[in-house]
């Protein structure tokens, strides 16, 4: 297994315009977050063999709650893994259009891995902020479902185990993508005006039919995510 590299420094690009934080993840905060089911998966969970995943959701503290998102094999052949969602949470967070994301991940390392954090809303209104594949090692993956657009981004910085910093700028009319501090996508479709959805931070693990899936002697992978902001534009002055 490939060792984590070091967090090294914290790359935070400043915002384009004025900006209000409006969202800092505290995990741990049951008003923020709901784990352990999502109606992004059927009837809420805890399973989603449709979407290729052998994802089985748990709502154990130990598998989200710190920061570490966990997935651990079962002797059925599926795994406990750690979701959380602003979704159906006391405060009900909803990012906006115009908000801007930002997030630092450390990546897996275990072949079989899935980690995403994305958004959701009424079976659609999915941007992926991103996802990540070990055996695409250098690769992570941007997508705008809403409007149809996406990128596979390769970098010498993404690696197994290795620090991201992440940021989306969820832009009406253009959704742009930023990795350590510099922009690598924009996709001219954005979100409109009106679109609004929650978030949510999970580790899922391949079933094989698009990436391979864990290894036999593999019975643990982790993702961690060591802060989440979200921004939200100042009003104009009138």
């Amino acid at each position: 297994m490939q060792q984590p590299t070091s967090g090294g420094p914290h790359v935070e690009p400043t915002p384009a315009a004025p900006s209000d934080v409006v969202f800092t993840a505290d995990f741990a905060s049951t008003r923020q977050w709901v784990a352990g089911r999502s109606w992004a998966y059927p009837d809420g969970g805890p399973d989603n063999p449709d979407d290729d995943k052998l994802d089985h959701l748990v709502r154990d503290p130990d598998y989200c709650r710190s920061g570490v998102f966990r997935a651990r094999r079962r002797r059925d052949g599926r795994w406990n893994t750690g979701l959380l969602t602003t979704e159906g949470s006391e405060e009900a967070f909803l990012v906006r259009a115009g908000d801007t994301l930002q997030a630092r991940v450390r990546l897996p390392c275990e072949t079989g891995a899935w980690p995403a954090i994305w958004t959701w809303r009424d079976g659609d209104q999915e941007i992926d902020v991103f996802e990540y594949h070990p055996d695409n090692p250098d690769l992570l993956e941007f997508t705008n479902h809403v409007r149809g657009a996406d990128l596979c981004f390769r970098d010498d910085a993404v690696s197994p185990g290795a620090w991201v910093d992440l940021r989306v700028d969820l832009g009406s009319r253009s959704v742009v993508w930023w990795v350590n501090g510099t922009r690598v996508f924009t996709d001219h479709r954005g979100v409109g005006r009106g679109w609004h959805a929650h978030l949510i931070v999970n580790l899922s693990v391949c079933a094989g039919r698009y990436h391979p899936p864990p290894d036999p002697e593999t019975t643990e992978m982790t993702f961690e995510v060591s802060s989440l902001v979200v921004r939200r534009p100042l009003p104009r002055p009138r």
